[in-house]
């Protein structure tokens, strides 16, 4: 089975004292596939990505990712997982340029290997005309760009995006989003997370909907149209928000 090898997630809850953030997540994402996680802010979002990502400890249940555990493998999960945050800092003094080598270099990419993905990313991104630009130059949204070709460097099979888009126009949105939707047709798998339901209709195969951390929806973007009695997610997600936990 191909799950192993993406994002698989059983009964992941997160609390603090009294206040659950997350409770009992349940999901999958398989290879070639990119699913949406979608909520409200303080549905719980960004809690499940920094748990699958290692950087918060869940306080219950476990999750694999890439095939090491969350909790018993996490260096293992951090080789074969690309994560962009809400908030990814870049050093200012560096260029685009230097940021990818220095950040291929901890992973240890080969110095070839290196030059040539780094090539690909700066191609794919449109990062070309700035990459000799100090960070602390660039606008939002060129940051934004040099922060997905950060998580995408090292080739990883899974990759965990929260708010991909934030700060980019509509046009470098929907390039990258492009972006996204060829790294699944080439197997990966991709968890983002975006409030932009029309990001969801575009790319993704499936979506999760959370509020105040229960899973409130879940399935194909058809059969939760289906289940809100929507032509689009965009005109059904507050009927789905609001409905019964699943």
């Amino acid at each position: 089975m191909k799950l192993h090898r993406g994002i698989h997630a059983r009964a992941l809850s997160r609390s603090y004292g009294e206040l659950v953030a997350l409770a009992g997540l349940d999901l999958s994402v398989a290879p070639g596939e990119v699913v949406g996680l979608l909520g409200p802010n303080g549905a719980g979002k960004t809690t499940a990505l920094q748990m699958l990502a290692t950087l918060l400890r869940p306080t219950s249940g476990d999750a694999t990712v890439g095939g090491h555990s969350i909790t018993s493998a996490p260096l293992g999960v951090r080789s074969c997982l690309g994560y962009l945050t809400g908030d990814t800092g870049l050093y200012g003094r560096l260029t685009p340029e230097e940021l990818l080598r220095y950040f291929g270099e901890l992973h240890g990419m080969a110095s070839d290997t290196l030059s040539l993905a780094i090539d690909r990313e700066v191609q794919a991104l449109g990062i070309a005309p700035f990459r000799h630009r100090r960070c602390d130059a660039l606008s939002t949204g060129q940051k934004q760009r040099v922060s997905i070709a950060r998580a995408f460097l090292h080739d990883p099979p899974v990759l965990i995006l929260d708010e991909p888009t934030s700060g980019l126009d509509i046009v470098a949105a929907r390039d990258v989003l492009a972006v996204f939707r060829a790294a699944a047709d080439a197997g990966k798998a991709v968890l983002l997370s975006t409030h932009v339901m029309a990001e969801v209709e575009l790319i993704c195969d499936r979506a999760i909907i959370l509020h105040e951390g229960i899973v409130r929806a879940e399935g194909s973007l058809e059969a939760l149209c289906e289940a809100s009695g929507a032509a689009t997610l965009s005109q059904g997600f507050f009927k789905l928000l609001e409905g019964p936990s699943c």
